[in-house]
């Protein structure tokens, strides 16, 4: 029998708050020090130990909660107050993450009959781990030495200076076990409030690869609102664009351009396909950060081919991490730049596109145009082989074995269950290779660049080699395989991959059908969402991170998909599931949960990040394809094709963007549908 060496923890059951490039893990009742917990700033453990006794006891957790940058923790000392069942001694905590560390208030209340006289405690320290070391569940090391330096205490790492301050000021000492001890005697009168106040700040002491800051007020979303009789979706976008919000961090190379860190508490940086992700997803409330994620992946283009990192000219990078990425589990070492992702270029193009027809500013589309004719060079050289189509395969031996969003070693599956061998031709790659094609051939065209009908040429080949190769049959009928594997066959395993393949210009309108046909069969769709892997294949596991589970953007990308391909009862039934899966999670999206429910409540993945970027974006994909949405800056109009009847009743939306424009779209109890502040000037069609 192998032995594990290490566990990845799993994050179902913390509470989890963060703001930029810092996240807070505690379990319910707040407490650090458990596998998986703690204060990460820049991917450093700044913050292994914090736990909180009153009278030398742990409150009793009664709730607790986190949205965005704030948890909530709601406890009381059974230890303390009047006798009897109720207790009478309240703690209420809240913890606010901000950039480089957090602010924690502690309230005490008591409803006894008498004063209660308590020492407080607060027990604390950092082992500055690294973040690889936390993910892989591997020993921390020790507790770094503590200073106390006046009402202070300080400790320090090879990456930050930690401090440590107290309102009022607290009794301070330092154990044998190297943990600092804050104290404060507490009288507590009846339903008199007594705040303590403990404020952690990690100071960067030394450079390293990408210390990008938070950008929560870089962005304004308040004006955002989607009002429906169904509340569910209104509670969902509000708390989904907190959570955004708290994501969002700033290029050090351009401190003014803002991006969505891929997800807390593992992947809190800047990553292609996921940033882009939700950056499109976003493009019907917020052209900031696209235009932010455009330039900061610009910024970063390859230049040259090296085989370590994968980077080529033109092509747009996986990840940035702030030192080199070592999984002792695996084996798997990445470079702190790494390009290793073969979608990343063309959803590079396709989201200028989409930011251009949303309305981003013609001077910065012009400035990227470089980049854009880059970026097409490179997908028009990766598909220069014997089969004409974008592949991958890991030359360094310690890369990502798969370099699309399913990059998990063991997503490409045969209908046997098998493990497709590299070099792997992704179906859904192949499809935004086609509408990058299609897009950029429009903005050539817009802006005066040579080009365009070869680069649509190019992309109408493409299409055609997609449904010449792809296309298989089962006792279902005919569906599209996930990818041509190395040996020339289709990686023939129902998959939801081919739900990218929608709205992307790929297929026709009875192709388009069989797609989603072959997506709500009940051996993909489940109760609240689309599986990545069929029931029916032999390798299903609901809890498989890319073989059974269900990831909320996957499934709103396939919504959008049926959106564009005229499929609206369809995505009215999958978006149903998306907001349903949200109300048990205080509506925080997961990046992923099981493939199977339990007592009709959706089951989680355990190691599942929150908040995920493009989960929380998938928020404004529901409300935007409920609207059948598209925005046509450049021809200076709007359509709407409104799911009939509408899924979450009469709805009102606020905060839409026409460029510069901020609008709105009602749609009433008898299916009509009404359009405010648009320009006079653009037209808008309603069907």
């Amino acid at each position: 029998m192998t032995k594990i060496s290490g566990r990845q923890p799993w994050l179902h059951d913390r509470t989890i708050a963060v703001c930029g490039n810092a996240t807070a893990l505690s379990v319910a009742d707040g407490s650090m020090g458990a596998t998986g917990t703690g204060l990460l700033v820049d991917d450093r453990l700044v913050l292994s130990e914090l736990r909180l006794r009153l009278a030398g006891e742990e409150p009793a957790v009664i709730q607790s909660g986190a949205t965005g940058a704030v948890a909530a923790i709601w406890s009381c000392a059974r230890n303390l107050g009047d006798s009897g069942p109720d207790p009478t001694v309240e703690v209420h905590r809240r913890r606010e993450v901000v950039g480089g560390g957090m602010r924690e208030r502690i309230r005490l209340i008591s409803r006894a009959a008498d004063p209660v006289l308590v020492d407080v405690e607060i027990t604390l320290g950092g082992t500055g781990a690294e973040l690889a070391v936390v993910k892989g569940g591997h020993p921390q090391g020790p507790v770094l030495p503590i200073s106390i330096e006046g009402p202070a205490l300080r400790w320090i790492d090879d990456r930050h200076e930690t401090t440590v301050r107290t309102v009022p000021v607290a009794e301070v000492a330092v154990g044998a076990d190297g943990l600092a001890r804050l104290t404060w005697p507490v009288e507590l009168s009846t339903s008199v409030p007594v705040d303590l106040v403990v404020e952690i700040d990690a100071r960067r002491v030394s450079a390293s690869a990408f210390d990008a800051d938070a950008g929560t007020g870089l962005v304004d979303w308040s004006g955002i609102e989607a009002l429906a009789v169904d509340r569910r979706i209104g509670a969902l976008v509000s708390t989904s664009l907190r959570d955004l919000q708290a994501l969002l961090l700033t290029d050090p190379l351009a401190p003014s351009d803002v991006f969505a860190g891929a997800g807390t508490p593992w992947y809190l940086t800047l990553f292609g396909r996921d940033s882009l992700w939700a950056a499109r997803l976003m493009l019907p409330f917020d052209l900031a950060l696209a235009g932010g994620t455009l330039r900061t992946l610009a910024r970063r283009q390859g230049h040259t081919n090296d085989p370590v990192t994968a980077e080529e000219p033109g092509k747009i990078l996986h990840e940035v991490r702030r030192a080199p990425y070592v999984d002792k589990t695996s084996g798997m070492v990445l470079p702190p730049v790494y390009y290793g992702t073969v979608d990343a270029t063309a959803l590079w193009a396709i989201v200028l596109h989409d930011a251009w027809r949303q309305g981003l500013d013609t001077g910065e589309v012009r400035a990227l145009l470089p980049n854009l004719q880059a970026a097409m060079g490179w997908l028009q050289q990766a598909a220069d082989n014997e089969l004409g189509l974008l592949r991958y395969i890991d030359r360094s031996g310690s890369g990502l074995a798969n370099q699309g969003w399913k990059d998990s070693g063991d997503s490409m599956r045969r209908r046997d269950g098998s493990i497709a061998p590299a070099p792997i031709a992704l179906v859904e790659a192949q499809a935004y290779a086609v509408e990058a094609a299609y897009g950029a051939a429009a903005i050539y065209e817009a802006f005066g660049v040579p080009g365009a009908g070869a680069v649509r040429a190019w992309g109408v080949d493409l299409a055609g080699r997609i449904n010449e190769r792809y296309w298989v049959e089962d006792d279902r009928g005919s569906y599209l395989a996930m990818a041509i594997d190395g040996d020339g066959r289709p990686v023939d395993g129902v998959g939801s991959n081919m739900g990218h393949v929608l709205g992307t210009g790929v297929l026709d309108e009875g192709q388009a059908r069989l797609v989603v046909d072959r997506l709500l069969a009940p051996d993909l769709l489940g109760e609240f969402g689309i599986g990545t892997l069929s029931r029916t294949n032999p390798a299903y596991n609901p809890i498989g991170y890319h073989t059974g589970s269900v990831w909320t953007h996957d499934t709103a990308i396939a919504l959008l998909g049926m959106v564009r391909e005229g499929q609206s009862r369809a995505a009215s039934q999958v978006a149903r599931g998306l907001v349903a899966v949200t109300v048990p999670l205080n509506y925080r999206a997961p990046e992923l949960f099981a493939g199977e429910s339990v007592a009709g409540l959706p089951a989680p993945y355990p190691a599942s990040c929150r908040p995920q970027a493009w989960s929380a974006a998938s928020a404004a994909a529901i409300v935007a394809g409920v609207l059948g949405l598209a925005v046509d800056v450049p021809g200076r109009r709007v359509s709407l094709r409104p799911m009939s009847p509408p899924p979450f009743g009469p709805m009102r939306v606020t905060g839409l963007r026409f460029g510069a424009t901020s609008f709105g779209v009602e749609i009433d109890a008898e299916g009509e549908t009404s359009v405010t502040g648009l320009p006079v000037d653009v037209a808008v069609d309603i069907s």
